[in-house]
């Protein structure tokens, strides 16, 4: 049947970046962890995304996923919060692919249809839906949930012919 393949899901934010773990084998789904990473927003911005990288840095070191997933940002209408969470986003993506993992990225829509069926649905039910996906999984917070929908939407994902091109070629 082949080897369980473990996955790291990361909800970018500069104040909170969640983080959530699986390992998916065939059609199977097993919770592993999630949490967390807080940055101090009475620091500097560089300070913030230092204590980012160093946090999932710790993360990727102890749980040694084979792979990871990042949702895409989107943009608002403020500008500078933009920019900001796109810095964080930076930080998600950097930290994998420095440890040697294929970095997928994933647009909201995308990780709602993953979890719920259809491309837009509220926090609840995303956060409902990976409880019954993943029974045994607890979060700390949201963005823990959602990080954990993103891997949700990755293990779907990965088994695409683009996704293992890609992979490939890397």
């Amino acid at each position: 049947m082949g080897e369980a393949i473990r996955i790291i899901g990361i909800d970018p934010g500069l104040r909170r970046t969640g983080w959530g773990i699986v390992e998916s084998l065939g059609n199977s789904l097993r919770f592993i962890a999630s949490g967390t990473v807080r940055s101090d927003d009475k620091a500097a911005l560089a300070t913030r995304l230092c204590q980012l990288h160093d946090g999932l840095a710790e993360i990727l070191h102890t749980a040694m996923p084979h792979e990871a997933a990042v949702e895409q940002t989107f943009v608002n209408k403020d500008a500078v919060a933009t920019l900001k969470l796109g810095q964080a986003r930076g930080i998600a993506m950097l930290v994998p692919a420095r440890a040697g993992l294929v970095v997928a990225e994933y647009a909201p829509n995308a990780v709602k249809k993953a979890v719920i069926g259809v491309g837009h649905g509220d926090k609840k039910q995303i956060h409902m839906m990976v409880k019954v996906l993943l029974p045994k999984a607890t979060f700390d917070t949201e963005h823990a949930a959602d990080a954990l929908a993103i891997a949700i939407c990755h293990a779907h994902h990965r088994q695409s012919v683009a996704y293992r091109m890609a992979a490939l070629a890397s």
